[in-house]
């Protein structure tokens, strides 16, 4: 179908829940149709995952009411505009959710690819595409940039029921900018990660300075939820093998790409690379068994406790739960395995401490944590009591700010 002839009303009716694929793998054609078209349509709400387009501007469309696991992306642009409720979930449950039909959705959105083997969900293999197999509709866009990828063909129960061309090529993420404060957290983590371990990681400017970190490294496995340019450099000099994986070894496993054309067409019909579902990439009985995993994630905040909290800022949501917790315990449940978080010591320019006396909320407790990282060294909180713990988070602090920390650690009692 040509986008000029498509009238969403034949397919949304007022009230519907519509779920949209998720990162670079937004059906932008359809996003910015059902913008456009959905005052016309009624009131309806839109499930998102991270987005990076800037269709869903908080001034568009006032018909629309957003659900999202998280406020990531662009998304902390809606919920300060109060137009944005966060569903809570872990992403592997997510997923799971919507798999059963547990999580409504009456109309999913997808961008994918087109092949002889049938429709390939290329970018992301996630909760949209197991949305569309209880959905009522399901609306496709097909454009020749989006790669074929190995595991992600659309479910074979899956009616698809119109297709439509996109006008745009898959949304690009370019790697993030690297600053020294990046560079020296980067070196603390290179330090911990040993020759064949398989790693999972996010996007951002701190994971892109860990992997950049990593080129003297010999046979890195690769299991996570999102693969970026800067994995596919380690690719590409021989640092990732997957040699040594205990589960799908030979193998690089993503649930989703989040990177530019060049990785996107390293993908396409790559069987060395796979994009499966979340029940593989973010499943504990998966990742327990994937031997020396290491989890490595970032965080808004870390109290002296080791709690983790990915979800608020100053009192605002800006980020979510995601697939922090599935990894984290992943890494602890692994043999040989880590869950390693590492963020700057600082936010606002320096002005405010992330190594705080409490965390304004708990993403992932204390018991899941077992190595943080900052610029400024390593606290390995492994088999040590909580007293300790504080100790060995406020000497990675910022100075400016470890005087404070001892004063508030002094006044609590973390043992009791």
């Amino acid at each position: 179908m040509n986008p000029d002839d498509l009238d969403l009303a034949a397919f949304i009716q007022p009230g519907d829940r519509v779920v949209c694929g998720q990162l670079t793998a937004e059906p932008t054609t359809l996003t910015e149709a059902l913008v456009d078209q959905a005052d016309r349509i009624g009131r309806l709400e839109v499930f998102l995952g991270t987005t990076f387009s800037n269709t869903f501007a908080p001034d568009r469309a006032p018909a629309l009411s957003f659900l999202s696991y998280g406020a990531t992306g662009t998304n902390p642009r809606l919920a300060k505009a109060g137009r944005l409720a966060i569903l809570p979930r872990h992403y592997g449950a997510l997923n799971a959710a919507f798999a059963t039909g547990e999580i409504r959705a009456d109309v999913v959105l997808l961008q994918v690819a087109a092949s002889s083997g049938g429709f390939n969900l290329g970018l992301a293999n996630d909760y949209a595409a197991l949305a569309a197999r209880h959905a009522r509709a399901v609306l496709v866009e097909v454009h020749a940039d989006v790669p074929v990828t190995t595991g992600a063909f659309l479910p074979t129960d899956t009616t698809i029921t119109a297709v439509i061309a996109a006008r745009r090529a898959p949304i690009e993420l370019q790697p993030g900018r690297i600053g020294a404060v990046e560079q020296s957290i980067a070196g603390h983590v290179a330090g911990l990660i040993a020759d064949r371990s398989t790693l999972q990681i996010g996007i951002g400017s701190i994971p892109d300075a860990i992997l950049s970190g990593l080129e003297g490294h010999r046979d890195l496995g690769f299991h996570s939820g999102v693969i970026t340019d800067r994995v596919l450099d380690l690719i590409e000099q021989g640092v990732i093998t997957n040699a040594y994986k205990s589960v799908d070894p030979g193998v690089t496993v993503t649930n989703t790409v989040c990177g530019t054309h060049r990785l996107n067409r390293h993908l396409h019909l790559n069987p060395e690379i796979a994009v499966l579902p979340a029940a593989h990439t973010h499943g504990i009985e998966v990742l327990s068994r994937q031997d020396n995993f290491l989890s490595i994630n970032s965080a808004i905040e870390v109290d002296l406790t080791g709690q983790v909290n990915s979800e608020m800022a100053g009192g605002a949501a800006v980020g979510g739960v995601g697939g922090l917790v599935d990894f984290a315990r992943g890494g602890v449940a692994a043999r040989g395995g880590r869950a390693i978080i590492a963020l700057p010591a600082t936010a606002r320019n320096g002005a405010a401490s992330r190594i705080v006396h409490r965390t304004q909320r708990v993403t992932l407790a204390h018991s899941d944590v077992d190595v943080v990282v900052t610029e400024h060294g390593v606290a390995d909180l492994r088999n040590v009591p909580l007293h300790a713990r504080a100790e060995r988070l406020i000497a990675i602090a910022d100075p400016r700010f470890r005087d404070d920390l001892a004063r508030q650690a002094g006044e609590g009692s973390y043992d009791a």
